[in-house]
């Protein structure tokens, strides 16, 4: 199978000893070729140019301060800069890093002048990025919101600090280490022969239908999880669910985990405030939207037509695989 968006970022993240050696750590940011992946509340930065690559900037340029080092690649080190953490407002939630706009919203564009570059949504970037490249942006952009979201302690509200290079945060109170988080997210297409059950958000663009998903519980298994979530949001009861693939989604901090689940009982009835619809569609209605070419941000002509997730998703992924089965 073919790896899925936002995977692949050929480095060697360093997630060893080496992270622990401040002299080491002190190397690679003095390192001629250390560059950075520059990102903030608008989106990341891209070059400005007919096949955008993620633009690499030399760390002295991206600005030191704060630089998360994201791993080794063949030229050298490849830190995360948050362009403007600073200028969030204190004592509140800060947006997130890379995200460009809300879920269904045309991502804003805006070009950096002053460092020959042009600043993209990561939805829209992952989509023009090649694979790799996309990798490394969710990688970065990941990174940099567990960092803006995760600057106290839980338990006792100290100031953390960076350690590690950035993979981990201590608190100098009580000594506590935290990790980045991970929060896992199971997304699954519910079938019963030539018809899937798909469901709509009201936040999405005209006609657009996606897999059902939701987060998993503490204590549950992945199978708990698909089920409940399935009979949570359209009172549909399934069978033992066959996980297919994965999916990190920085959005900021979740992991996709795809399944597909056999109908066994139930007629789809919304029975959750996030979905709008939930409804069975044919295995033709499904085709003629997958061959459908549109703009991944624009609205369907019609709200009768039949609008697939774009195909950097997970979503799409399980749709694509179920056509092909």
């Amino acid at each position: 199978m073919e790896p899925t968006a936002f995977t692949g970022a050929p480095l060697d993240r360093a997630a060893d000893e080496r992270r622990r050696d401040p002299d080491w750590l002190a190397a690679q940011r003095d390192h001629p070729a250390a560059r950075a992946v520059l990102a903030g509340s608008g989106g990341l930065h891209l070059t400005d140019g007919g096949s955008p690559r993620v633009a690499l900037l030399p760390l002295s340029e991206a600005g030191g301060d704060g630089a998360l080092l994201l791993g080794i690649d063949a030229e050298g080190p490849v830190f995360a800069v948050d362009e403007d953490l600073a200028q969030a407002p204190a004592g509140r939630v800060p947006p997130m890093v890379g995200a460009g706009g809300m879920r269904g919203e045309p991502p804003e564009r805006t070009a950096s002048a002053q460092r020959g570059t042009r600043v993209v949504g990561q939805r829209e970037a992952a989509g023009a990025l090649p694979r790799t490249e996309g990798g490394l942006a969710a990688y970065a952009t990941a990174l940099l919101n567990w960092h803006r979201r995760h600057r106290f302690r839980a338990n006792c509200g100290s100031p953390s600090e960076i350690a590690e290079g950035g993979l981990v945060r201590t608190c100098p109170a009580c000594g506590a280490e935290h990790h980045p988080r991970t929060d896992p997210v199971v997304i699954m297409l519910v079938e019963d022969g030539d018809r899937v059950l798909l469901g709509r958000q009201p936040i999405w663009p005209t006609g657009r239908y996606s897999a059902l998903a939701g987060f998993v519980e503490p204590g549950e298994s992945l199978e708990e999880a698909v089920a409940r979530e399935v009979a949570e949001e359209t009172q549909v009861t399934v069978g033992p669910p066959r996980y297919l693939a994965s999916q990190p989604w920085p959005f900021p901090a979740s992991l996709m985990l795809g399944f597909v689940a056999p109908w066994v009982s139930g007629e789809p009835t919304v029975a959750d405030s996030e979905l709008e619809d939930a409804r069975w569609f044919t295995r033709a209605e499904v085709a003629e939207a997958a061959r459908e070419d549109e703009d991944d941000w624009a609205d369907a002509s019609s709200p009768d037509v039949l609008r697939l997730p774009p195909r950097l998703a997970i979503a799409r992924r399980l749709v694509d695989i179920w056509l092909d089965a």
